[in-house]
C-alpha cells in the first residue's frame, strides 16, 4: 500500500506536462548557448603568481597581489575579438578563492590585494555587454577535498561557496564545473552528490547551465552529469566534427598553458588562422561553442602578443548569431548510478569480458556476449530487499543491439519494462518508478555479439 501511495504522489508530482516543460525549457537555454559561438575563459588565480598551473596547496594568499589588476582590459580584449561571454576561475584545484568568501580564511580578502576580483570581472563583462559564466572546481588540494578526506563540512562548503557565487554577482550564464568524478580527481558523485548540488544550482538560478568537464570519462552520445558536454582539448577530449549532436563546449588555452608562465609575452601564441578556421568555425557547425583561455599576468593584464592575436581573431571572424537548430537529446542524467559495483549475473561471455565489467563505472571496459549466445541476457542484483529507480541506461560497448526487453524483478516475479528496437548507441529509459531487488536486459536481435560498457540503474527526482 506504502509503495502504491508514493507511485500515486510521483505521478501527481511529475506530469508528463510538467516534465516536457522542464525539457523545453532546457533545450532552449542550451540553444542559447551554442549560438554564443565564441567566448573567454579565464584561468587568473593563485597559480598565476607560480610556475605551475596545479598551485602549491600550501602557497601564501601573500603572494596574490595583481597590482594592476584591470578586468575592464580583459573585457575590451574579449569585445575586439567578437567574444560574446567571458569565465573566470574563482576557485581552482588548490582551492584559493577569489572572491569575498565568508567560507574560508584562504581567499583574496587575506591577500595583499584584498579587493573582490569576481565582482570586478563581472562589472566590467557586463558594461561591454557581454555574458558572464564562472569556473569552480571541486578538488581542492587546500582544504583536503580530495579522495579519502571528503566530510560532510566539505560539502557543506561547497554548498556555500555556490551559493555565494550564485547570489552575489547576478545573472550567471553558466557555471563550468571541474575537478569532478574525472580519472584525475577521483572524486565520485556519490561522494559529492552530483544530484544535490545541481538542484541547489538551478534553485539559485534556474537559468544557469550547468556543465561539468567530464568528457575523460563519459562517453560522447549522452548527457551524463552535465547539461552542456564539455571537451579540454589539451587533455585528448576532442569532439567530432562529422557526428556531433549534443549542446557542445571545447576550450583551448591561446598560450602553451592555461595560467601565466614568464615566457608568456615573448612566446608564441595560437596563430588567429588556428583558431578561426581549425575550432570557431568547424565547431560552431556542430552546435558546438568554443572558449579560448586567456592567462592574464601577474599584474593582472593580459599579455600584448595575445591581447594582439585576440584582435585579429576578430578581423577574422564576425559572430553572426544563432547557429543551427539543435536535435532533440535526452534529459541529461544527474542521478547516482545504483547499479555501479553491484552483482551481475548473465549469459556466457566473451573472453574475459565479464558481466562485472558493465558495472564498473568504466566505460572503457564492457561485457561482451559470446558469438554463440542466440540470445544474450545480463542481470544486475540491486541488493536483498527491492530499490526504488525510474530510469535505466545501457551504454553499447558498439553500436549492435536492435530488439531487446528490460524487466525488474519484484515479489519473485520478472515485470516488463520495455521490449522493442531501439538503434541508439546508448539507450535511456524513464518510467514510472518501480521498485525491484533485480533488473535485466535480454537481447532479442543483434548485427553482433552485444557488448555492453555501462548498465545504469537511477531513481532521479521528478
Amino acid at each position: 500500500m506504502k509503495k502504491l501511495i508514493l507511485l500515486i504522489i510521483a505521478g501527481c508530482i511529475c506530469s508528463p506536462t510538467i516534465a516536457q516543460t522542464k525539457i523545453e525549457a532546457l533545450t532552449k537555454l542550451q540553444q542559447e548557448f551554442v549560438d554564443l559561438r565564441f567566448g573567454m575563459f579565464i584561468h587568473f588565480n593563485i597559480p598565476t603568481f607560480m610556475d605551475d598551473d596545479w598551485a602549491d596547496p600550501d602557497a601564501s594568499p601573500s603572494i596574490f597581489n595583481p597590482v594592476k589588476l584591470d578586468c575592464g582590459q580583459w573585457a575590451k580584449t574579449a569585445k575586439a575579438a567578437n567574444m560574446t561571454y567571458g569565465c573566470l576561475t574563482t576557485k581552482h584545484h588548490s582551492g584559493f578563492c577569489i572572491w569575498d568568501t565568508q567560507t574560508t580564511d584562504y581567499s583574496v580578502r587575506n591577500s595583499p590585494y584584498k579587493k573582490d576580483v569576481v565582482k570586478q570581472y563581472v562589472d566590467a563583462f557586463r558594461k561591454e555587454g557581454l555574458n558572464v559564466m564562472l569556473y569552480y572546481s571541486i578538488l581542492d588540494t587546500h582544504h583536503k577535498i580530495r579522495p579519502g578526506f571528503i566530510t560532510t563540512q566539505h560539502i557543506e562548503m561547497i554548498k556555500a561557496q555556490l551559493t555565494e557565487l550564485l547570489t552575489g554577482y547576478g545573472e550567471i550564464k553558466a557555471l563550468i564545473i571541474d575537478g569532478w568524478d574525472a580519472p584525475w580527481s577521483r572524486i565520485s558523485y556519490d561522494k559529492v552528490p552530483f544530484e544535490d548540488i545541481y538542484y541547489l544550482i538551478k534553485s539559485l538560478q534556474p537559468n544557469c547551465l550547468v556543465m561539468d568537464l567530464n568528457a575523460a570519462k563519459y562517453p560522447a552520445e549522452a548527457l551524463f552529469y552535465t547539461d552542456i558536454k564539455s571537451y579540454e582539448q589539451g587533455a585528448g577530449q576532442h569532439i567530432s566534427k562529422d557526428s556531433n549532436t549534443l549542446p557542445a563546449l571545447s576550450c583551448l588555452p591561446i598560450n602553451s598553458a592555461w595560467f601565466w608562465k614568464p615566457d608568456f609575452p615573448t612566446a608564441t601564441v595560437k596563430s588567429p588562422e588556428f583558431i578561426v578556421n581549425d575550432n570557431i568555425i568547424p565547431f560552431n557547425e556542430v552546435y558546438c561553442n568554443f572558449i579560448l583561455n586567456a592567462a592574464p599576468n601577474r599584474d593582472g593584464l593580459i599579455d600584448a602578443n595575445a591581447v594582439e592575436a585576440f584582435r585579429t581573431v576578430g578581423k577574422m571572424w564576425s559572430n553572426k548569431g544563432r547557429v543551427k537548430t539543435l536535435p532533440i537529446c535526452e534529459a541529461p542524467v544527474i542521478s547516482s548510478n545504483i547499479a555501479k559495483n553491484k552483482p551481475a549475473n548473465g549469459s556466457w561471455s566473451n573472453d574475459m569480458h565479464l558481466m562485472d565489467f558493465a558495472v564498473d563505472d568504466n566505460f572503457g571496459t564492457s561485457w561482451q556476449s559470446n558469438r554463440a549466445v542466440q540470445q544474450p541476457w545480463l542481470e544486475i542484483i540491486l541488493g536483498e530487499s527491492e530499490q526504488p529507480f525510474n530510469m535505466i541506461t545501457v551504454t553499447q560497448g558498439h553500436k549492435s543491439i536492435k530488439k531487446y526487453k528490460l524487466e525488474y524483478y519484484q515479489n519473485n516475479i520478472w515485470h516488463s519494462l520495455f521490449s522493442g528496437s531501439n538503434d541508439d548507441a546508448i539507450k535511456t529509459h524513464r518510467f514510472d518508478r518501480v521498485w525491484a531487488n533485480k533488473v535485466r536486459i535480454v537481447i532479442e536481435e543483434f548485427s553482433a555479439p552485444p557488448a555492453i560498457s555501462e548498465f545504469g540503474v537511477y531513481n532521479e527526482r521528478r
